[in-house]
């Protein structure tokens, strides 16, 4: 259980910790006093004091974390000025959230999201920069008999050149790009001799292990790769390069992530593959035990579903703060209190919705459900 537990909290404090500083950060830049940052919730384990009177700590329940501004009672409305004017004096205002121009509070709102994204840009950089990447050609070794692959015409060495528009660059973006495809046939784009073949592969779905002995629903379409002329080409990439390499790599990510979601709304995509902290807290352990490095661009990726997650114009999350801010661009004015409290009911709904949803996966997962 430890194995479990230990690798999840540091992912969960790392991630965490960018994010909220990615709102302290902002906050501090325009002036808004903050009297707390917390990672986790619930009861304070342990904390300081630092010299803007800012309360750094860390609490029970590592799910999560807060940056509290100063005079903190609703932080994302306008809708009661005339009270904080009357309740606080001239030097107090300056440090008030609410009381900021609407392109500073919604920088502080976004910029938690943002360090999310710098984060897992900066572990991908790292990566290219000084262990290196793969640029190992992906060349289909063999084709199985009647599988999707046969069927669709791919034929035994055939080199892979794109997936759903997708540049294959590596043997492992393979088995990327057909997880994060979504639609019913996977266009194929591929050499063959001295032409480039197109070819639409319907898959098929097939529960087995990952990698790290999970049960998933997989995308198979029965091929099996090899290095082109057995050569693996792997590259520690200048700073420029590594730099282009991690922003593609969190842009993909990002697009596919939001598709692969569209597609589980509109029913196109397997929803038990979605999991909450039970599930993140097992694949932690899981990855930790393979090394540093995977357990490091594991970070990565959670870090950008942290940052995109958040971005969702659902009150509660920074994506609903933002989703205000712009109707109060729109109208001129913040939304009614009346509006923004009925605004965050319904936020307060899908999330537990969600939250019901993600933890029934993971039990059903450990096998307490059938």
């Amino acid at each position: 259980m430890l194995n479990y537990i230990i690798p999840f909290i540091i992912v969960i404090l790392v991630v965490v910790f960018i994010h909220e500083y990615g709102h302290y950060y902002f906050a501090k830049k325009y002036g808004v006093g903050v009297t707390d940052f917390s990672i986790g919730f619930g009861k304070e384990i342990f904390g300081w004091n630092d010299k803007s009177g800012t309360r750094w700590k860390i609490c029970w329940i590592p799910l999560g974390g807060y940056v509290k501004f100063f005079g903190d009672r609703n932080v994302y409305s306008q809708a009661d000025h005339k009270d904080i004017l009357q309740k606080y004096n001239e030097d107090e205002r300056k440090k008030l959230f609410t009381l900021k121009p609407l392109y500073q509070r919604s920088l502080i709102v976004f910029g938690g999201p943002l360090a999310n994204f710098i984060l897992a840009l900066v572990i991908f950089f790292s990566i290219y920069t000084f262990i290196g990447k793969d640029f190992t050609p992906a060349v289909i070794n063999e084709v199985q008999k009647d599988s999707p692959a046969m069927i669709g015409g791919l034929k035994q060495d055939d080199i892979i050149l794109e997936i759903d528009g997708n540049e294959v660059k590596s043997i492992m973006d393979v088995s990327k790009f057909i997880t994060m495809s979504t639609d019913e046939y996977i266009d194929f784009k591929v050499k063959r001799s001295y032409d480039e073949i197109l070819l639409k592969i319907k898959p098929i779905m097939v529960l087995s292990e990952d990698n790290l002995g999970n049960k998933v629903n997989k995308r198979i379409v029965g091929i099996k790769l090899g290095a082109y002329n057995n050569e693996i080409n792997h590259v520690k990439l200048g700073p420029a390069q590594a730099l282009l390499h991690a922003a593609n790599e969190v842009y993909f990510v990002s697009i596919s992530s939001l598709k692969y979601i569209g597609g589980m709304i509109v029913g196109k995509a397997d929803t038990s593959q979605l999991g909450g902290p039970i599930r993140i807290a097992k694949i932690s352990g899981q990855v930790a035990d393979i090394g540093l490095l995977p357990f490091i661009s594991m970070m990565a990726y959670i870090s950008i579903s942290l940052g995109l997650v958040n971005l969702f114009p659902i009150p509660m999350l920074d994506g609903g703060h933002l989703m205000f801010y712009a109707f109060e661009k729109i109208l001129g004015r913040p939304l009614s209190q009346k509006t923004q409290e009925g605004f965050f009911r319904i936020g307060l709904f899908m999330l537990l919705s969600l939250m019901f949803f993600t933890t029934f996966n993971d039990l059903k997962d450990l096998g307490l459900f059938q």
